[in-house]
């Protein structure tokens, strides 16, 4: 290997994000992860993805934690790494598309509190529901990577995956991901799909998958050797299952050949070190189920990811339909079919997947329809790659006539309504964002916290201005 050109593969670290929210529902709080920050800044990696996804939420709902402080304080701990988060187009962190003043500010105020690189998606990778992203994230300075969400389907071809490349380096992203949530891309693909990008781009490629069908690690392999510059990885203790490859394995592979990171395995394993006793507790207490630590080959073949299969099983429970399972898996690429084949992400997942349960419970295909498959239908969450199918379309929306525009352009500006609806909670610009997401549990967090002494001093809000 030697006449090979050296070309040392970044990390991306999930820990604090991706991979606590695959294996622990997000429901790690931030004091379990500030004592090991200044270990984890020294290591070098490319950058640590901390923030976004469902982290926002489960700080409001769950952890009782101002998922904004959450980010001032690992900002404050992170002297020399990047910040990364995960952004949802259109729908920001939330489930419905908001208007373009909400996404903006949203953009504005993440990097002002701290983050560096921000990687948008869409969950039908409609370029339209990316740009007004996108354009916020470059006027604040911010490395705007743009996530292609990955799949398997017939409209799905090397050319498809080719051209949305090159759209996503003319609308002015940084870099651009593969975002595999379901772990579908097998090492081979791999090869094909990252020579096929690098033909279309010239933007750095990172490749993010996940474990859940046992491919990722060789998938990482063969994508770097192909031609990829990122991977994204989690420190041991919370790696494989439905998260990713162990950052400290995939540093080890790389080791002594072109694309050694350089990294330092000695010093990664004292991160690991330190997460395994909460891993532990985690095992202990339930919160981390053994289910999800394993491999599943069948995830190639009903296309789940792991949240979403965990999702599914609750739903059945909750019914008294636990045996109906195997159904709803068989039910669901059906479904996924007859709605245009999306790529199955948040929230494209749980409308899919709830329809696909509703169809077997109730005996009769598309007889109970939820909202959100009618939104899907009617064209409010983007357009698919292919067509729905004009029988189940019909049967959803009746005689309504679907829109094809881009959805936003549909919205009035938001934010001035989130902000008077919410101003007798409000201690700094944040809140109102936190509100015109999740306004409910936003209210619920904040009344908790009039019970707490926060520290915040009142005083100092002038004209909806707190020092950040």
């Amino acid at each position: 290997m030697a006449d090979i050109e050296k070309k040392p593969v970044k990390i991306v670290e999930t820990i604090l994000r991706d991979a606590q929210q695959s294996l622990i529902a997000t429901r790690m709080p931030t004091e379990e992860m500030l004592p090991i920050i200044d270990k984890m800044d020294q290591i070098g990696y490319y950058a640590v993805e901390c923030w976004g996804g469902a982290t926002f939420d489960s700080c409001l709902r769950f952890l009782k934690e101002d998922p904004w402080e959450r980010l001032r304080k690992l900002r404050q701990g992170f002297k020399n790494t990047k910040l990364q988060m995960l952004f949802r187009g259109q729908n920001i962190l939330g489930y419905n598309h908001y208007a373009d003043d909400v996404v903006e500010y949203f953009v504005q105020k993440s990097i002002a509190n701290g983050i560096d690189i921000i990687r948008i998606f869409d969950c039908l990778n409609d370029v339209r529901n990316l740009e007004t992203a996108v354009k916020a994230t470059k006027k604040e300075g911010g490395h705007a990577q743009i996530a292609l969400c990955y799949t398997l389907g017939d409209a799905y071809t090397l050319d498809y995956w080719k051209g949305l490349a090159k759209r996503i380096e003319d609308m002015g992203a940084d870099s651009l991901c593969i975002k595999d949530m379901a772990g579908l891309l097998c090492p081979y693909p791999a090869v094909e799909l990252v020579k096929a990008l690098k033909e279309g781009t010239t933007l750095p490629i990172d490749i993010h998958t996940h474990y859940t069908s046992g491919m990722a690690s060789m998938t990482y392999m063969k994508a770097v050797e192909a031609g990829a510059d990122i991977i994204d990885c989690a420190c041991s203790p919370l790696s494989l299952g439905t998260s990713q490859p162990s950052s400290e394995v995939m540093v080890k592979a790389f080791q002594g050949t072109p694309y050694d990171t350089g990294l330092d395995v000695e010093k990664m394993t004292e991160i690991c070190d330190y997460f395994e006793p909460y891993k532990e507790e985690a095992l202990k207490s339930g919160l981390l189920n053994p289910k999800v630590m394993g491999v599943n080959v069948n995830t190639l073949k009903y296309q789940v990811p792991g949240g979403m299969l965990s999702n599914l099983v609750k739903q059945l429970s909750d019914a008294g339909q636990a045996d109906k399972l195997q159904a709803v898996l068989e039910e669901i690429p059906r479904v996924r079919k007859d709605f245009g084949e999306p790529p199955l992400v948040t929230p494209s997942s749980q409308i899919v997947g709830t329809q696909a349960v509703m169809n077997v419970l109730s005996g009769e295909r598309y007889k109970m329809v939820p909202k959100e498959s009618k939104k899907l239908a009617m064209g409010e969450f983007g357009q698919t790659v292919k067509p729905m199918d004009p029988e189940v379309q019909k049967k959803i929306v009746g005689d309504e006539t679907p829109i094809t525009c881009r959805p936003a352009d549909l919205i009035k500006p938001q934010l001035a309504g989130f902000e008077k609806e919410m101003a007798q909670y409000k201690r700094q610009p944040e809140d109102v964002l936190s509100y015109a997401l999740f306004p409910n549990v936003a209210k619920e967090y904040f009344e908790y916290r009039e019970t707490q002494d926060t520290g915040i001093d009142k005083a100092k809000v002038k004209d909806g201005a707190y020092p950040v």
